[in-house]
């Protein structure tokens, strides 16, 4: 029992800590460009040494993901608070425009960094390989919202799958206007396109 606020109160540094950092990256990032940016200069612009760097963070491509590593969990627990009885295309909907209005509903701060992940081939790329662990995710979770076998039937991870593919659509589209387009309006044309695949299980 006496252990827990210290538990706590050290997991709440790391975390002040870890924020600073990447709120002193991802400024420098956008401004200068992923190439441009050392890691002496961000641990300069945090305040921090370049040994405090490397205890939260491996490089500087885990610093830009970090801005988005949380999607997964949310977009799995959004899904899985869901009402049973809610078509898998609802659903998804509504699990994928949370991460994606997280972003946009905060559009000065996270353009910027959607920008320079969507446009730096190595970051991309790492974000794709997050997506991947997010799919995989996203097909347990309706495996057992459905009472499916994951292992057997195809449907989880074509439907995780495709629910993704929007989500990534959607950020590429904002991205792309300088966040004039429309989020919420992307995802709804986007999910109206997929939501007959989506619905037809079984």
């Amino acid at each position: 029992m006496s252990s827990r606020p210290e538990v706590t109160l050290a997991e709440r540094k790391r975390r002040l800590v870890a924020d600073e950092l990447a709120r002193a990256a991802l400024q420098l990032l956008a401004q200068k460009g992923f190439d441009a940016v050392t890691v002496d200069e961000i641990v300069a612009a945090a305040g921090v040494s370049k040994r405090t760097f490397f205890r939260y963070f491996a490089s500087k491509e885990d610093v830009v993901i970090q801005f988005l590593a949380d999607m997964g969990t949310t977009m799995r627990a959004e899904l899985a608070a869901r009402p049973a009885a809610e078509s898998p295309s609802t659903a998804l909907r509504h699990t994928v425009w949370v991460s994606i209005d997280a972003c946009a509903g905060h559009t000065r701060q996270a353009l910027p960094v959607v920008q320079l992940i969507l446009g730096t081939p190595a970051l991309l790329a790492r974000f794709l390989e997050r997506q991947a662990q997010w799919r995989d995710d996203l097909a347990a979770e309706l495996a057992t919202r459905l009472n499916l076998d994951p292992r057997a039937d195809l449907y989880p991870h074509l439907a995780a799958g495709m629910a993704l593919t929007a989500f990534g659509t959607v950020l590429q589209r904002w991205s792309a206007s300088n966040g004039t387009e429309d989020p919420k309006a992307l995802t709804d044309r986007a999910f109206t396109v997929i939501a007959p695949a989506l619905d037809a299980v079984g």
